[in-house]
């Protein structure tokens, strides 16, 4: 497990797939994700197996969060994923499906997490996301840890009968030791 403060970050596991099917079928939890069908149990115990075919380096992790009583409460996931080796880069993804624990700093946290896990236990170079031009809370956060934006994909979403940009940012191992701290 990787740890922070109060958070944690873990394998995730099967007893978490209800969970995901919740969040998953929440129109505000996707909004800003790449899922616009109805999300089942079936689909995602799939999902799940089809996990272990994935190098350990590519599987999600769980977020769970400590609560009182030294419990933990799995709140959403996160992980690195589409790996070039060659080149040290691999992309970001995270949500947080509990809303209750939405602009709580879980995000920023477990982003740093993640993070600090490319750079120093991967040794990645770059670490790049893409995020939709309608999601301002998720484009601040980025920013604000340290994520520069490299350009975007025009038109590349189609939502609510519209066409919207995706971003691309990104941070390198560099930035990451000047500016980002656990």
């Amino acid at each position: 497990m990787i740890f922070g403060d109060n958070i944690r970050l873990r394998a995730i596991e099967r007893d978490d797939i209800p969970r995901f099917v919740e969040w998953l079928n929440d129109p505000e939890v996707i909004a800003g994700l790449v899922i616009n069908i109805p999300m089942s149990t079936w689909d995602e115990t799939k999902w799940f197996e089809k996990l272990a075919d994935r190098s350990q380096e590519e599987r999600p992790l769980a977020i769970d969060v400590k609560i009182e009583n030294n419990e933990w409460i799995h709140v959403g996931n996160i992980g690195l994923e589409m790996f070039e080796w060659t080149n040290r880069q691999a992309e970001f993804g995270i949500f947080i499906g509990r809303k209750d624990y939405w602009n709580k700093g879980i995000g920023s946290q477990a982003i740093k997490l993640i993070l600090k896990h490319g750079f120093e236990t991967l040794n990645l170079n770059r670490i790049y996301l893409k995020v939709y031009e309608t999601n301002l809370p998720a484009i601040h956060l980025y920013s604000k840890i340290g994520f520069v934006l490299e350009g975007k994909l025009r038109q590349s979403l189609y939502q609510n009968n519209q066409y919207f940009d995706i971003f691309i940012m990104s941070m390198l191992h560099s930035e990451w030791n000047s500016k980002t701290t656990v």
